[in-house]
């Protein structure tokens, strides 16, 4: 099972993009766990989301907003299709490769 976890203290947590985010991901033709907790440490770059999958890559990303909710889906596409959660090309990602705080290996 993938996951996302959102950070309901940053702004995009407060504002209830994670209902506008779990709207979304039902449309997606696999399934995928939104989550929320209460902080993720990613006061630098606030807003943050972390995606990760069992003996995958993990990822989290900053700065995230309503605006960047087609790359993510975009992301969530490529990232559940790959074996690895790695990715040979991130130009698809669009500005969401450039949000991106951390990748911890699965």
């Amino acid at each position: 099972m993938t996951t996302l976890t959102l950070c309901q203290s940053c702004p995009a947590g407060q504002s209830g993009f994670a209902d506008v985010l779990r709207t979304a991901l039902e449309t997606l033709d696999f399934s995928v766990a939104l989550a929320e907790v209460e902080c993720m440490s990613g006061c630098a770059r606030p807003s943050t989301l972390a995606c990760r999958a069992s003996g995958k890559t993990a990822y989290l990303f900053g700065d995230i907003g309503p605006g960047d909710l087609p790359d993510i889906l975009t992301f969530m596409r490529l990232y559940v299709a790959s074996l690895d959660g790695n990715f040979a090309d991130a130009r698809p990602l669009g500005s969401l490769r450039q949000k991106a705080l951390a990748r911890i290996p699965g």
